[in-house]
């Protein structure tokens, strides 16, 4: 288990020094998937999964990290840093190069990073990254960075270094993350609210398939096109839409339908995921967790079936576990093609179903499944 004496002993191992340390989560989302780009609704949550960074001023402008999950060390120049061919990197000195590009004044400063974030799980170790690099510089270099920033920088970081277009979603949850409460975040204006999130006896279990297809990024940007697409032949007779935020069912049927069956395919599952964001926060609202489960599974059939960006090791968990009446809910969680399902369990009831679908799993797919239990956690934050 990582814990801030661990981290701290570790500095001091490497760098002889007192950090300062910062962590930040990694996120779920319990439903409002491919909404972000469309400048959507979605509901995601901070986790007990989290990855750590120390930090300390250096005398000259060496910018030095060091990664426990590769053992592996990165030195450059602060006016030297440039997009590195060892990846892990970037997430890092993105964050640098935001600060300068806002005329912030860095100096050369000491990094550890280490986490507990499972790497490839669709978690988003990568925006956890980001924001706890942006929050530590910040205290480091007294930058009295808001905390509305830090999602945006972390972003823009992930943007232009990791190379990735990512919408908002991951960094914010990140940054906001508040522990017993989902957040319900507006994509397009950045204004959210917090959810209790009480599930009454139920537990969030995540299943990881431990796949990753490479099509993942091909489809997304499919995806993409095709949103844009739908929302610029609605736009042509509705001025007033930017993107499918602002699009209903009814335009979908009057003007997309007949023009291009599949992008109206694809168009109706984002409106139709974004309408389930608000139902499964009344149904929170109103203590319904069965209600909110059922919302779940909605949002899988239409990734499976409409949307299309499954694959059928995910497919084969959902429909798995809806034999069980304790999962009142599982999906697909993420871009798709791998990665996690998140299935709402009662309590106490994993154990008994765990053995014979770990057996069929390996037996039909060939690969192992991990089994990933989450707690809702705090955001970003300096641990005194």
């Amino acid at each position: 288990m990582i814990t801030k004496d661990t981290i701290v002993n570790k500095f001091k191992e490497l760098y002889q020094e007192e950090p300062l340390v910062v962590t930040s989560p990694g996120r779920i989302n319990i439903i409002g998937e491919h909404t972000d780009y469309n400048d959507g609704f979605v509901l995601p949550a901070a986790i007990d999964k989290a990855i750590y960074v120390a930090v300390s001023k250096r005398s000259d402008d060496n910018i030095v990290l060091y990664a426990e999950d590769y053992k592996e060390r990165h030195e450059v120049k602060l006016a030297d840093i440039a997009i590195s061919e060892k990846h892990w990197p970037n997430y890092i000195l993105g964050v640098v190069d935001q600060y300068q590009k806002r005329g912030a004044t860095l100096g050369g400063f000491n990094l550890y990073i280490d986490g507990d974030v499972p790497l490839g799980a669709g978690l988003s170790s990568s925006a956890a990254v980001e924001c706890a690099v942006t929050l530590a510089l910040s205290e480091l270099f007294d930058l009295q960075v808001e905390r509305l920033e830090i999602p945006q920088i972390a972003q823009k970081a992930e943007h232009t270094y990791a190379g990735v277009m990512c919408g908002i979603m991951d960094q914010f949850a990140s940054a906001f993350g508040k522990e017993k409460n989902v957040i319900k975040l507006d994509c397009r204006t950045l204004g959210f609210e917090y959810v209790p999130l009480d599930l009454k006896g139920y537990e969030v279990v995540l299943l990881n398939t431990n796949v990753k297809h490479s099509l993942a990024s091909t489809a997304y940007n499919t995806r993409r096109e095709q949103c844009e697409q739908a929302s610029a032949w609605v736009q042509e007779k509705y001025p007033e839409v930017k993107n499918l935020r602002d699009v209903t069912i009814a335009m979908l049927d009057e003007l997309v339908k007949d023009k291009d069956a599949d992008i109206y395919a694809k168009a109706s599952f984002v409106v139709r995921e974004n309408e389930r964001v608000e139902k499964s926060c009344d149904a929170l609202r109103s203590g319904d967790v069965v209600q909110l489960g059922q919302y779940i599974f909605q949002s899988h059939e239409g990734l499976s079936k409409v949307y299309e960006v499954s694959c059928p090791e995910l497919d084969y968990l959902v429909d798995y576990v809806k034999q069980f009446p304790e999962v009142i809910g599982a999906r697909m969680m993420g871009g798709g093609f791998g990665g996690c399902t998140i299935n709402i369990i009662k309590e106490g009831v994993l154990p008994s179903i765990l053995p014979t679908l770990e057996k069929e799993y390996k037996q039909k797919f060939d690969k192992e499944l991990s089994v990933i239990q989450v707690r809702i956690a705090d955001g970003t934050r300096v641990l005194s």
